[in-house]
């Protein structure tokens, strides 16, 4: 993948046309989320902030900007030291040499950092000398301000009291510079990237990276004509400005919502996204399936319209499932396409809807059968948002992740049977983890077979328990009482024991697959469920799915614990006779 610095401006992010040759790709939003800190936390009031980077990335100005915001005071390390030596910079390398300049410098930094926390701006080559690198580790959080070439040179041009650049032309002199410092540099706990941005933007992405902590995963998804990152991590709703911004083609969004999540996450995103002067306005559905309707498709299309869009302007789907298809399906189709970004609130969503660029809507003729491939230009999955579902929500997102194990990553499978009722408890690394596998593997699923177009196996193994799961969804009218991930769950212990009656795996793996369900809570059995279902009401169903070819079910199948393949010779007699021995009635 290409890099960019979060400062450039983005490039274009027009969509591919269809069998036509490959467009410019939005740019990785990794570049963006850089701007972390490292796992040993943030800095707090009490750490002091030490800047480092080349001369001419601005150390002192925005140094002096964040010192400010922050209430804390601002020193240079270079005032400091030609005060202690009497004498300019300059001065002390003709007369004593570098290696003397490190000496002092270190003693300088040493003692500043004994003293109360500060924002301290070194100079250039100070974060090189092991001793003073190992100092500021041990004292302070270091943040590395990464700046173009082109721009430091023209920062640093008729600065004759720069030593290092009195030797030669500063543009060669900066080149060679980059390739000795910057692999040093990249061991600070914080990496910006600060370009050709105001010193009030540079300070706020400083200020925003100190106040997201813990950095963010992240998932590439590469397919042939698009690509995006995944972000997950916590409180990405609050840094969405700072993130979204080296992706959108323009500060303009629309965000779809609906009434639940309103309250419970829209002012955070709102506040982040004005931080970076992102103009934001919103709309809201409904919250659950029954926004997933021709109806409300019409009224929230008519609603972005009349809001005026641009072909730049950025659809924001914030919420669950339903939300990211609705969302999904009104960027696709509006316009004949906006670019679209998912900010999946609920575990389901972050494991398996927000990530391939499936959109749509039902019919009462079945689910999802109105749609259209559509991916994101980002994917941020906040796990904060988790702690708001109710256990059943958190269990119905969790049938996902198993899903994708059994589809094709045993070991994953294992990591499920050892993690799983972490996840559920509300573990928020260990379901920060859970998303990142389930998404890591969906991301290989999909770049493989973007849209389901393989005869067999490719993306429609990600289908696995579903023939049975929209079966009861479909019949119970997608009205809340079985939840997608509910309805899977039932599914894939279904989809195990189709397998084991067909002789394609073990009966020891359906036990296995369902002891952990059963374990966990999970809705595994028909007789789970409060309805009583008609076996021949679910066949008829499933023959109206999508998957259906010439006639004939697709089912997804196993031959083991991760090893799921398509097939489309499972007779209607063996899947009603399956029913029937489940409780269903004739």
């Amino acid at each position: 993948m290409s890099r960019q610095n979060a400062s450039d401006p983005p490039e274009s992010t027009s969509r591919p046309s269809a069998g036509g040759p490959a467009m410019s790709f939005p740019p990785p939003i990794r570049e963006a989320v850089t701007a972390v800190a490292s796992p040993q936390g943030p800095a707090s009031r009490d750490d002091s902030i030490v800047l480092v980077g080349l001369m001419g990335a601005g150390k002192t100005t925005i140094g002096r900007r964040i010192a400010t915001r922050l209430g804390m005071p601002f020193i240079d390390a270079d005032v400091e030291i030609e005060r202690a030596a009497g004498c300019s910079i300059a001065d002390i390398f003709a007369q004593y040499g570098e290696a003397e300049f490190r000496k002092g410098e270190h003693r300088v930094i040493r003692r500043i950092l004994d003293g109360p926390p500060v924002v301290l701006a070194t100079g250039g080559g100070a974060f090189m000398d092991p001793m003073t690198r190992a100092i500021i580790r041990d004292r302070a959080t270091s943040v590395w301000l990464r700046c173009p070439l082109p721009v430091l040179v023209r920062r640093v041009q008729g600065r004759g009291h720069r030593p290092l650049l009195n030797a030669g032309n500063p543009r060669d002199i900066l080149a060679q510079l980059m390739d000795v410092r910057h692999p040093t540099y990249a061991e600070a706990d914080i990496t910006v990237d600060c370009g050709e941005e105001s010193v009030e933007q540079s300070a706020a992405t400083v200020i925003n990276a100190l106040a997201l902590g813990r950095q963010p995963r992240l998932v590439p998804v590469t397919l042939d004509r698009w690509r995006y990152d995944v972000t997950i991590g916590e409180d990405l709703l609050r840094h969405a400005g700072t993130l979204l911004s080296p992706v959108l083609p323009q500060k303009r969004v629309v965000v779809i919502t609906d009434s639940t999540v309103e309250s419970l996450h829209l002012p955070r995103l709102l506040q982040g996204l004005a931080q970076v002067g992102i103009e934001a306005r919103t709309i809201v559905v409904p919250p659950g399936e029954g926004s997933k309707t021709l109806a409300e498709y019409e009224r929230v299309t008519g609603a972005v319209l009349e809001m005026g869009v641009e072909r730049g302007t950025t659809i924001i789907a914030l919420g669950g499932g339903v939300v990211g298809d609705l969302a999904g399906f009104v960027a696709a189709t509006t316009m004949r396409g906006l670019p679209f970004v998912q900010i999946p609130t609920t575990l389901l969503s972050q494991v398996d809807s927000s990530v391939g660029g499936k959109t749509g809507i039902n019919t009462p003729f079945g689910k999802n059968l109105l749609g259209a491939f559509h991916q994101p230009l980002a994917v941020l999955a906040d796990t904060t948002t988790l702690a708001t579902l109710p256990p059943r929500e958190i269990r119905a997102g969790y049938a996902e992740i198993v899903k994708a194990g059994l589809i094709g990553d045993a070991a994953l499978f294992e990591w499920c049977e050892n993690h799983g009722q972490a996840v559920l408890d509300g573990d928020a690394d260990i379901q920060a983890e859970a998303v990142r596998r389930a998404c890591a593997f969906k991301a290989a699923v999909v770049g493989d077979d973007e849209r389901e177009e393989r005869k067999s196996d490719g993306r429609a193994l990600l289908n696995l328990g579903h023939t049975f799961g929209h079966a009861l969804e479909a019949e119970l009218g997608y009205d809340g009482r079985l939840l997608h991930g509910e309805a899977v769950s039932i599914g894939l212990r279904l989809a195990f024991l189709t397998s084991e009656r067909m002789g394609f795996c073990d009966s020891a793996d359906v036990e296995r697959v369902t002891a952990h369900l059963e374990r966990l809570g999970m809705p595994v059995h028909l007789r789970d469920l409060p309805q009583a279902f008609s076996a021949e009401r679910l066949l008829a169903h499933m023959q109206r799915d999508k998957k259906m070819r010439d006639g004939r079910l697709s089912f997804v199948l196993v031959r083991g614990i991760g090893q799921a393949f398509t097939c489309r010779d499972v007779p209607d007699s063996l899947v009603r006779e399956i029913l029937l021995a489940e409780g269903c009635a004739a």
